[in-house]
């Protein structure tokens, strides 16, 4: 019989590694990206600077992780809201989750989006993180693209749109109306219900869509 495990070395390093970037990610919405460093990240994971540095040696790298540690917490609340199974919900449901999950509406929404917005502004002087965006916006992009397709074929959308351009524009307005939130340019009920505007607009029967 095979030896059961249910945690490891491994298991310990990835949930310590989840740790410091939670203090990360807690520290630049509190503060923002400039107050991060190795003593202010150890003070806030209640662990040593030095073994801070054990798991990221570089701060480069300690960024890059509370970037991805904050995507994969927002995904968790999306999937909660929307369902385990992305694939298999409502692709108008998801796409609405997903474009008002940008758009901040409570204090942890909005911390998380302060990050996401420092992340942006830190990558237009690091290549490393810029180049990490990229990718992840190209899948992210694809993503909504696709939900828009599937709902082009089930006749819910004017088939005639562009898929791949709607996906776009519509993250493009969700994030801009973050960022004016973020700097109480707009209200964040204001900005959401521009959102799900353009998400109406996008089913209306005017457009092509059965509503």
């Amino acid at each position: 019989m095979a030896e059961r495990r249910t945690r490891g070395p491994g298991a310990h390093h990835e949930e310590r590694r989840a740790e410091i970037a939670d203090a990360v990610l807690a520290i630049v919405a509190e503060r923002g990206l400039g107050a991060v460093s190795l003593t202010e990240v150890a003070a806030q994971a209640g662990i040593s600077p030095g073994r801070v540095q054990h798991y990221f040696p570089a701060k480069r790298q300690l960024l890059e992780a509370a970037f991805e540690r904050g995507n994969a917490l927002s995904a968790a609340r999306i999937r909660e809201k929307a369902g385990s199974d992305l694939e298999a919900a409502d692709p108008r449901l998801v796409l609405t989750t997903v474009l008002t999950e940008l758009v901040p509406y409570d204090a942890v929404t909005e911390a998380h989006m302060r990050v996401r917005q420092s992340f942006h502004a830190f990558a237009f002087a690091e290549e490393s993180i810029a180049a990490r965006m990229r990718v992840l916006y190209a899948g992210f992009h694809r993503q909504m693209a696709d939900l828009i397709r599937r709902d082009q074929q089930a006749g819910r959308i004017d088939p005639g749109l562009d898929p791949h351009g709607t996906a776009l524009s519509l993250v493009a307005l969700a994030e801009g109306l973050a960022a004016y939130v973020l700097t109480g340019v707009t209200p964040g009920p204001v900005a959401r219900d521009r959102v799900l505007a353009a998400i109406a607009e996008l089913y209306s029967p005017e457009r092509g869509g059965a509503g």
